[in-house]
């Protein structure tokens, strides 16, 4: 049995901030989606396990990067774990949500394991490159599919839910690699926001997150209610001090606190107006 103190750092490892979002997210989606108990719980299921598979797996490919820079939260470089156990992690976590798909069926499980098969090819190849953000469009784009192809009967979300999503993943690839663009660079990491540097990512992903905003706005049918309108504002304010943030120390965390902000800010407001997917 491992120790708690292993476990602890498995817990950090597997970038537990993002795991935690997005499986409250594909919660929520399920919620919104109507799904049963038991057939939300096992889209849950499946998608923390995947979450899971992505981050250890980036900790274990990334670890003698990490070490270089001596980065302090990460528990391989620390010695907290070793990093045979969290790539045995990884591979168990990847089983896991593999079972756990084929469990949820088709189509509803196939879309689950591609947008898991996507984050591992940011993790394996495409984070040095300038396709980068591809794999967080795809990944996220897909996430509200995972939920409705899941439903009975099976159906894929309106094309304005596909397109927020997506645009919320490039934005949160792009929030997420900025406090470490120079130490990406240094040791040849060259994705998307590191060929346009720090200050024009930060105000890029201002200007996604604004354009994700004004999607899920005029995007459902209908006419626009007030907490439609109270959600749009209330993301545009966290993005407006976000960017602020982000623009006067690119090394700030906040920008990718924001995003997480503005989904859930996005989620409740779906709710709220009576929105379903």
């Amino acid at each position: 049995m491992p120790s708690l103190r292993v476990i602890r750092a498995l817990a950090l490892s597997c970038h537990l901030l993002p795991t935690a979002a997005v499986t409250a997210v594909s919660a929520a989606l399920a919620a919104l989606a109507g799904l049963p108990i038991g057939q939300g719980a096992l889209v849950v299921a499946t998608v923390f396990t995947g979450q899971l598979s992505i981050g250890w797996s980036n900790d274990y490919l990334d670890a003698d990067r990490d070490r270089a820079v001596q980065r302090p939260d990460k528990p391989i470089v620390t010695g907290a774990v070793q990093r045979r156990s969290v790539g045995i992690a990884a591979g168990v976590a990847l089983l896991t949500t593999s079972a756990l798909s084929v469990a949820l069926g088709w189509p509803g499980g196939a879309v689950a394991l591609a947008t898991v098969l996507a984050a591992w090819t940011y993790n394996l190849r495409l984070k040095a490159t300038p396709w980068s953000w591809l794999p967080y469009a795809v990944a996220f784009g897909l996430a509200p599919a995972i939920v409705t192809l899941s439903a009975s009967p099976a159906h894929w979300p309106a094309v304005w839910v596909l397109a927020a999503f997506a645009l919320l993943g490039v934005a949160a690839h792009l929030a997420n690699v900025l406090p470490d663009l120079s130490d990406d660079i240094a040791h040849g990491i060259r994705g998307l926001p590191h060929r346009i540097g720090a200050r024009p990512t930060a105000l890029i992903t201002a200007a996604i997150l604004l354009a994700a905003s004004a999607v899920i706005l005029f995007g459902p049918p209908g006419q626009l209610g007030p907490w439609s309108w109270a959600g749009f504002v209330a993301a545009l304010l966290v993005a407006g001090a976000a960017t602020g943030f982000a623009y006067r120390d690119p090394s700030s965390r906040r920008f990718f606190l924001a995003i997480i902000l503005i989904a859930a800010i996005d989620l409740v407001s779906f709710g709220l107006s009576g929105i379903r997917l």
